[in-house]
């Protein structure tokens, strides 16, 4: 794509309010005097009344844009701001990827990202690293909870469900049951089906 100045290019406006008391004006006539200056065919995607903490799933309106990004329908994606694309930095960064790995690129209008400019791509690439970032520490402040529930005794995993014991679940493999069988007639995990039966094994 030659560049966001170029004629000819087209992009896909995505709006979004999270309450029904609110409306997208604003967002339709600021985003739409950016794609009139830049030459743009526009096309609008909407979610009203829908919380950016919710997921693609949740918002149709841009479910339906990047399914159209995608088939390469369009060369950019102009939001008024990135609190309007989601509020999770993730799936921030999972729709940019998806935008960039169909060969669009992405506006953002209160914040001045083009990222079809040097500064833009380098900007959206610190986002990325940001992203990574976060996950880390969320994995790492798992494994540490998880090592001071062990250090105090805490019993990790599904609790068996009531009535459940080993002889139980040695009966009904006697009987010739699978181990989905057996965990979903007892209603319990299927680790401790797959643990009491390697026992076996290996007893026998």
């Amino acid at each position: 794509m030659a560049g966001n100045d170029a004629k000819g290019i087209r992009a896909a406006l995505y709006l979004r309010v999270s309450t029904t008391g609110q409306d997208t004006a604003r967002q339709r006539t600021e985003l739409l005097e950016v794609a009139g200056r830049r030459g743009w065919s526009v096309e609008v995607f909407e979610d009203a009344g829908v919380s950016g903490a919710k997921g693609r799933a949740q918002r149709p309106g841009l479910d339906a844009m990047l399914r159209e990004v995608t088939r390469g329908r369009f060369d950019v994606v102009a939001a008024w701001s990135v609190d309007r694309l989601g509020r999770s930095l993730p799936d921030l960064i999972a729709t940019m990827r998806e935008v960039q790995a169909a060969g669009a690129t992405m506006y953002l209008h209160q914040q001045g990202l083009d990222s079809s400019t040097p500064a833009g791509q380098a900007m959206f690439g610190m986002l990325g690293v940001f992203a990574e970032f976060e996950r880390a520490i969320i994995a790492e402040r798992v494994r540490s909870g998880l090592q001071q529930a062990k250090a105090r005794g805490v019993k990790l995993g599904r609790p068996a469900a009531p009535g459940v014991t080993s002889e139980r679940i040695r009966e009904l493999r006697a009987q010739g049951l699978g181990i989905h069988a057996i965990r979903k007639q007892l209603g319990c995990g299927a680790g401790l089906v797959q643990r009491v039966v390697a026992a076996t094994a290996a007893a026998a």
